[in-house]
């Protein structure tokens, strides 16, 4: 995976974990100053959801975390580090 789409994953882990509501791309965007366009976050989550790390609930709703992502996601924290630290 690209570190662009682990930050992308990263940030929607969090998003979600946070709202509990699907997470579009210009909320990415907006909320966490990213330094590229919607448009790009976008084609990301899609390469994320064809991996297997984003699911779409429905045609026009963002994108929510799979099994397979929380996996990822833990499996890359430092050893003795939580998630809210």
């Amino acid at each position: 995976m690209e570190t662009r789409q682990q930050e992308i994953l990263n940030l929607v882990i969090k998003e979600y974990s946070e709202t509990a509501e699907p997470v579009g791309s210009q909320i990415l965007v907006e909320k966490y100053k990213l330094d590229i366009s919607p448009a790009p976050v976008r084609m990301e989550m899609v390469e994320l959801s064809e991996g297997g790390y984003l699911n779409q609930p429905y045609t026009s709703a963002g994108r929510v975390p799979t099994d397979k992502a929380y996996r990822f996601f833990v499996d890359q924290l430092p050893p003795g580090q939580s998630f809210r630290q």
